[in-house]
């Protein structure tokens, strides 16, 4: 949201978590179609319909007969257009179809007992898979039903007569997910605000609403403050290992101790059973090869810290001491650091502390050089640039473009080195988080200059091989300068080992290896994470596989 910001583009965050409703009627609003790449807009009754975002030719423009105006072509899915096909039904059937085939909200077991009992119709033609017989099959079947009502009455007498209601009454209320919201988007686009009345009935700081809805602060912060659930994503990274998220862990514990006394109402939504004990927050995060539920505790923090809705009123001298806590950072070691690096210079000092970051020399030079790319287009960029000055800048920009078309996708990842920078980017995203909760005590950097991940990766291997930092800087004098800033900044917080000569950090790490293996043996047969309350089913890839699955289908409906 923060790029759809600088380039003017007016956009909103919803408080609903599923903003789908929001999206049609805003859309319903301004007579307009929707633009997504959810084929849930396929059941929603749009009156302009729903453009799929892989049905746009974007290198094909073409300009209109007799003017200079321009267009790209697209396919723009009717509903309207579906039930004439299939004899026209009646819309209000789709949200009825949508949640028997099962979608985001919904995925009963029992519905199979129906799909085995039921005669759907043959599928078209030359159909292939089975989910593709069902769909087709089910939109026949409901054609021949006047109304929901009627449809869903028939879909029950399937289902033994001791899980009609329940089954019902769980039907309905999904159903209920495609219906019109009552909240008014367009209100914030006009007004610069809007209630929701969800929002409103939690009792949250006005301050908090409106940052919210303005995208200024991230989703992950609302799951926090209403369900006390985060999901952490996985990332690319070394299977073997902790997840990367576990080093910004004492990030989000301060996180969570600022949205502790939230609102009265989300007091009793702690996954804590005794009130005696400090209100805790559920993670979803990766453990070995499975996805698992765990309890964080958040911090408790000082009275002046504790009052959600006063702390806007915090001096930003005390918002930034307690982020530059937080990343324990002195803010002495900025001075030198230019205002849009003084957040990723942080982080970077936290994420070299940790001891779970098995970061090396050259991670650390790699990082540091990919963080001049936005200084060095600004200067390419500049109206009042010198020429020599902008030559050796130039030039240094197309040396590392060059370094990142080299690292093409396909090309053989080093697993450890993915797995140290994931780890940095999991510290940037909480140190970001915490920045944006605090009203932005330091600049928030521009993170599409920021790291480039084919960048790093390359600027690593050549700096293990055939290169080095005074080699490749010599060409640009104020990039050089710039990065000595950056490297002494962060260089106070680095390891000792860091800067030891190979073989006696290899040395060093051989013996530490030969410690932890024997300490490990030691360990046989102890119990596992006692972090870890249960085991949630991985499902999250295949979801994904599900909705790509559906678009296809849709497509070929069309």
């Amino acid at each position: 949201m923060a790029m759809l910001s600088s380039i003017g583009f007016a956009s909103t965050q919803t408080w609903n978590f599923e903003a789908d409703r929001d999206i049609m009627t805003l859309a319903n609003h301004w007579n307009c179609p929707v633009l997504s790449s959810d084929s849930d807009f396929c059941i929603f009754d749009l009156k302009t319909g729903f453009c799929p975002l892989n049905s746009f030719q974007w290198r094909n423009v073409n300009t209109v007969k007799g003017t200079q105006d321009c267009y790209i072509p697209a396919k723009c899915f009717s509903l309207d257009a579906l039930c004439h096909h299939f004899s026209n039904m009646n819309k209000a059937l789709l949200p009825l179809f949508a949640v028997l085939c099962g979608n985001d909200h919904i995925n009963l077991p029992i519905i199979e007992t129906f799909l085995s009992k039921v005669r759907l119709p043959l599928g078209a033609t030359g159909s292939k898979g089975r989910r593709h017989h069902r769909v087709w099959g089910l939109l026949n079947w409901l054609s021949h039903f006047a109304d929901p009502t009627e449809a869903l009455d028939n879909v029950l007498e399937y289902l033994p007569k001791k899980d009609r209601e329940n089954v019902k009454e769980i039907l309905c209320c999904s159903m209920e997910e495609y219906k019109q919201s009552q909240v008014k988007l367009q209100d914030f686009f006009q007004y610069g605000t809007y209630a929701c009345p969800a929002a409103l009935n939690l009792d949250l700081p006005e301050w908090v609403l409106v940052a919210l809805a303005k995208g200024q602060l991230s989703p992950f912060i609302s799951d926090a403050l209403v369900l006390r659930r985060t999901i952490l994503h996985t990332q690319v990274e070394n299977m073997q290992q902790p997840n990367a998220h576990r080093v910004s862990l004492p990030i989000r514990q301060i996180i969570y101790g600022l949205l502790l006394n939230a609102s009265p109402h989300l007091e009793n939504m702690s996954w804590n059973a005794l009130p005696s004990q400090p209100l805790a927050f559920s993670e979803m995060e990766r453990i070995n090869k499975n996805i698992k539920t765990s309890i964080v505790n958040a911090v408790e923090l000082s009275k002046d810290h504790s009052d959600l809705s006063k702390l806007t009123e915090l001096s930003l001298a005390k918002r930034q001491i307690l982020l530059l806590d937080t990343l324990k950072v002195k803010r002495t070691i900025l001075e030198s650091i230019p205002s849009s690096l003084k957040l990723p210079i942080s982080v970077s000092c936290y994420w070299l502390q940790h001891t779970e970051s098995k970061a090396k020399l050259h991670h650390l030079q790699a990082l540091l050089l990919g963080m001049l790319m936005g200084p060095l287009h600004a200067i390419i960029t500049s109206p009042d640039k010198e020429d020599l000055r902008e030559d050796g800048a130039r030039m240094l920009y197309e040396e590392f473009q060059r370094v990142k078309e080299q690292t093409r996708p396909g090309t053989r990842l080093d697993l450890d080195t993915a797995h140290i920078f994931c780890q940095w980017q999991c510290c940037l995203q909480m140190g970001m988080y915490l920045n944006q909760l605090l009203s932005t005590p330091l600049p928030e950097p521009d993170l599409t200059r920021l790291y480039s991940g084919s960048l790093v990766h390359g600027l690593c291997q050549q700096l293990l091989t055939s290169t080095s930092v005074e080699s490749l800087l010599s060409m640009c004098p104020e990039a050089k300068q710039l990065y000595e800033h950056l490297f002494n900044a962060t260089r106070s917080y680095a390891p000792a080992e860091l800067f030891l000569p190979k073989g006696k950090s290899n040395s060093k790490k051989r013996r530490q290896k030969k410690h932890s293996t024997s300490w490990s043996k030691n360990r046989v047969g102890t119990t596992s994470d006692t972090r870890c309350l249960y085991e949630g089913s991985n499902r999250f890839g295949l979801l994904m596989v599900e909705n790509l699955e559906e678009q296809i289908e849709v497509s070929e409906l069309e």
